[in-house]
C-alpha cells in the first residue's frame, strides 16, 4: 500500500495492511513541514528458526510501532525510528516488510531451547 506524503493532513488517516500474516494497522497524520507520524500496531505470526537447535517455530508477534516518516533526507543519530521516503511516496508494505525482517534477523530460541538449562556448545 503506497500513499502519497503530501495526501496526509493534521487530522489522522487510518490504514490497514496485512503482509505475509503480519497485520499492521493504525494511524498517520502530520507532525510538521516534513514529518509524518505513524502510530500503529503489528500482529501476526513470523515463522522464524531456533538458532539453537535449527527447528522452524512460529513467533506471535503483537507490539506497537511508533514510527517518524520523512519526505526529505536528516541527519540524526538521536532518533532510530526515523524512515526516509525522498521520492514522496510512502510504502507501508516496506515498512512491515522491514519490521519482519528486523525480527527475523534477531537471535531466537525457541520454547523448547529456552526450557533448556544445559551448556551450549557441542561437539560433532
Amino acid at each position: 500500500m503506497k500513499i502519497v506524503f503530501d495526501k496526509i493532513g493534521q487530522s489522522p488517516k487510518p490504514f490497514d495492511l496485512t503482509v505475509n500474516g503480519v497485520r499492521l494497522d493504525g494511524t498517520l497524520a502530520k507532525s510538521g513541514y516534513h514529518r509524518l507520524r505513524l502510530e500503529g500496531n503489528l500482529s501476526g505470526q513470523v515463522k522464524l528458526m531456533c538458532d539453537r537447535c535449527g527447528d522452524e517455530y512460529h513467533h506471535d508477534m503483537k507490539s506497537p510501532l511508533h514510527l517518524t516518516l520523512l519526505d526529505e533526507v536528516i541527519e540524526t543519530e538521536d532518533d532510530l525510528d526515523i524512515i526516509e521516503f525522498i521520492d514522496g511516496v510512502i510504502d507501508l508494505e516496506f515498512i512491515v516488510q522491514s519490521e519482519i525482517s528486523s525480527i527475523e534477523n534477531s537471535f531466537h530460541c525457541c520454547d523448547k531451547c529456552n526450557a533448556d538449562e544445559s551448556e551450549f556448545e557441542q561437539e560433532f
